[in-house]
């Protein structure tokens, strides 16, 4: 057993042969797929969890040619409404609809594994790994919305699945189907920045509650809602209305991932593709407001420190989260203790074109100039090289018109939709797609390294030894890395 864990890890090495690969062809190291379904075959997908993002991807499973067999959700009232709205496209399109209808989606899998080929995961974080590793190991292709998951060892399980059973896998960071990220990738790794030394990444978030103690008491449950299935692997607690579920649980340990969680799949995917990033050596909470036991702090900022890697000179990575009106209140009662946004000394030649920094921004410093991406999914970008003083774009900068392009583009505008339609691609024998598991799963191991520095303190630096999953001066992160679910869903 021991060698056989061995052999499914990746070494650093192998993980930056293959982000190369992604970077220049559209293919990985493992473009083959198992179960490769033909070009006029029907594809039947399961869809857990339909509200939320939830609704667009299973719609978009169905525009993309998916038949939808079967749609689950612990909310009657959501789960009622998609069916209705899946047979209203059915209708419009002329083509047939008839799934059945899940609370669990354990049942679901149980009764109509054989049935299903596909299966898109739009559940809270807490369930995203519990749902997307059963499916796998069934052999199902699968879409998962961002985070991949809630811990890093489910990442790590989902990456080492997609593998073996050579299954056709997408992450729901639609940035990645963009031009602008590609371009951005492009652009890069061909020097025109020179090696990059630093990144600075930062978001608004969390816009939901967080950084508060757990309410006392419980509210009746609303027939519509199964409290238990809505908890899944997650301990126990008391149901309270409007806390969490249906949106509020990305600040709770429990449930969530917070900020890094939210966004951070988004604002760190070029970058962390473009820099190679790999495994970090060390992680660590500078700066935090102030730590709850429950939940995420309403201010953070978290540092990576990146080794040497196939040239490239060691690196370091900050994030900086939180909401400025949340925390100008907290300013003004002199509770404040983190800064949400880079020095200003780096960002001087932002704030001079924009006046103030977008909320959520990506900078990448280099050797020779620095690329800035101003929005949540790298959409545009623009650098400053030499001697020059202000920012350019990207698309105009002689220096990045002559890169030329390495990655393929989509033709779908829609990235959101592109990214299903890139996953039926693959499934039906296409190149692998942008975001597939083998490098959505390595980001989101080192996102949620992040998660971990802010449940370990603040100034608790982690050494870490990325293959084996394992802060090497901090043994008790470990209850960090892996779950210990509840009784009945233990995978």
């Amino acid at each position: 057993m021991e060698n056989k864990q061995k052999k499914n890890v990746l070494d650093r090495r192998t993980f930056l042969t293959r982000t190369s690969l992604a970077a220049g062809a559209a293919t990985l190291s493992f473009p083959f797929i198992g179960n490769v379904l033909g070009a006029n075959d029907r594809i039947s997908v399961a869809c857990v969890g339909v509200g939320g993002k939830g609704d667009s991807d299973s719609s978009h499973a169905f525009t993309a040619g998916g038949d939808i067999v079967a749609i689950c959700d612990i909310d009657s009232n959501t789960l009622n409404g998609k069916d209705k709205s899946l047979k209203g496209m059915a209708e419009k399109g002329s083509r047939t609809y008839d799934a059945k209808l899940y609370r669990d989606w354990r049942k679901m899998f149980d009764e109509m594994g054989k049935s299903i080929d596909a299966v898109t995961v739009s559940t809270p974080d807490h369930v995203h790994g519990s749902a997307a590793i059963t499916a796998m190991r069934l052999g199902k292709h699968v879409y998962c919305q961002k985070p991949l998951t809630q811990t890093v060892w489910e990442a790590r399980e989902m990456r080492k699945l997609a593998k073996e059973k050579k299954l056709a896998t997408q992450m729901g960071n639609q940035g990645s189907a963009g031009d602008g990220l590609r371009r951005s990738v492009e652009v890069i790794q061909a020097g025109v920045i020179g090696h990059p030394k630093e990144l600075h990444v930062w978001s608004n978030r969390p816009i939901w509650p967080q950084g508060i103690d757990r309410p006392p008491g419980e509210d009746p449950i609303p027939s519509n809602v199964d409290w238990d299935l809505w908890l899944g692997p997650a301990p126990y607690r008391p149901f309270k209305n409007g806390v969490y579920h249906s949106f509020n649980w990305r600040g709770w340990y429990d449930f969530g991932t917070g900020a890094l969680g939210d966004m951070a799949c988004h604002t760190v995917n070029m970058p962390f593709r473009a820099l190679k990033l790999g495994f970090p050596t060390a992680v660590e909470l500078e700066v935090a407001s102030r730590i709850y036991p429950e939940t995420y702090p309403l201010t953070s900022r978290i540092r990576w420190d990146f080794p040497e890697r196939e040239g490239l000179p060691p690196c370091k990575f900050w994030w900086y989260d939180g909401n400025p009106v949340a925390s100008h209140a907290m300013f003004k009662s002199g509770n404040f203790i983190t800064p949400l946004r880079p020095h200003a000394d780096l960002t001087r030649e932002i704030l001079a074109e924009r006046g103030e920094l977008p909320h959520s921004g990506c900078l990448v410093i280099g050797e020779k100039g620095k690329l800035f991406a101003g929005d949540d999914y790298g959409s545009s970008f623009q650098i400053m090289v030499g001697d020059e003083k202000e920012y350019s774009s990207g698309a105009k900068h002689p220096a990045c018109v002559a890169v030329p392009q390495t990655i393929p583009r989509l033709s779908e505008r829609d990235t959101d939709l592109a990214m299903k339609k890139e996953w039926f691609a693959m499934m039906k024998g296409g190149p692998a797609a942008y975001s597939n598991f083998d490098v959505a799963a390595y980001l989101t191991e080192i996102i949620l390294l992040g998660c971990i520095a802010l449940r370990s303190g603040v100034g608790h630096k982690l050494d870490w030894d990325g293959p084996n999953m394992r802060a090497t001066n901090a043994p008790d992160a470990a209850k960090f890395v892996k779950r210990n679910p509840r009784k009945g869903w233990e995978i």
